[in-house]
C-alpha cells in the first residue's frame, strides 16, 4: 500500500463515493419508471447507467488509489439496494422472483453481521471477492431479462431464478466459509 493510497483510506468524499451516491439517486427514478410509468426500456436504460457508474467507480478507486473503507463498504450497499428496490418492484408481474429477494436479504443480514463484527475486532473492511460479483452479474441478468421479456415463459423465468439462486448459495457458503477463517486467525480471545 503506498502513501497515496492511504491519504484516501479514511476519507468520505471521493468521486468513487460520490459517483455510489449518484446511483442511489437512481433507484426512485428505477421504480418510478418500472411501477408508475411502465417504461421498460428506460428502466434497464438507468439500470445500465447505474451499473456502469458502479464500473466506473470502481476503476477510478483503483487505478488512482481512491480506495476507501466507506467506498468499500457503500459499495455494496448501493448494489443491493437497487438489487433489492427492483426486485420488490419486479414482484408485481413476477412473483416467483420473491425467492431471490429472499435470498438476497438473509445472505447480506448474516454477512454484515459478520463483517461488522470482523471489523470492529480487527479493524479490516473487506471488498468483494469473484463469487459476489458474479452473483451480482446473475441477479442483474435476471432482472434485465424479466424487465426486457415481460411475457417471458415460465421455464426460462425459473430456470433463470433457480441459476441465479444456487450461485447466490454458493456465494454465501464461500463467504461465510472466508469470513469465520479470516476472524479465527485475526482475532485473540
Amino acid at each position: 500500500m503506498n502513501n497515496k493510497e492511504n491519504s484516501y483510506k479514511g476519507k468520505i468524499i471521493t468521486i468513487p463515493n460520490l459517483l455510489s451516491l449518484f446511483r442511489i439517486l437512481l433507484i426512485p427514478i428505477i421504480v418510478w419508471l418500472y411501477c408508475v410509468e411502465k417504461k421498460y426500456e428506460l428502466t434497464i436504460l438507468v439500470l445500465l447507467i447505474s451499473g456502469a457508474s458502479d464500473i466506473i467507480d470502481g476503476f477510478i478507486a483503483r487505478r488512482f488509489n481512491m480506495i476507501s473503507d466507506i467506498g468499500k463498504a457503500l459499495d455494496p450497499i448501493v448494489d443491493k439496494l437497487t438489487q433489492g428496490v427492483t426486485l420488490i418492484c419486479l414482484l408485481i408481474d413476477f412473483p416467483r422472483l420473491a425467492i431471490l429477494l429472499f435470498g438476497l436479504l438473509i445472505k447480506e443480514f448474516l454477512l454484515g453481521i459478520m463483517e461488522l463484527y470482523s471489523i470492529k475486532k480487527t479493524g479490516v473492511v473487506h471488498g468483494a471477492n469473484w463469487h459476489g460479483k458474479l452473483t451480482t452479474c446473475m441477479i442483474y441478468a435476471t432482472l434485465f431479462v424479466h424487465i426486457w421479456w415481460h411475457d417471458i415463459s415460465e421455464v426460462v423465468s425459473f430456470g433463470l431464478v433457480a441459476i441465479t439462486f444456487v450461485i447466490m448459495c454458493m456465494s454465501f457458503a464461500m463467504y461465510y466459509v472466508q469470513k469465520k477463517k479470516y476472524m479465527k486467525e485475526n482475532i485473540e480471545y
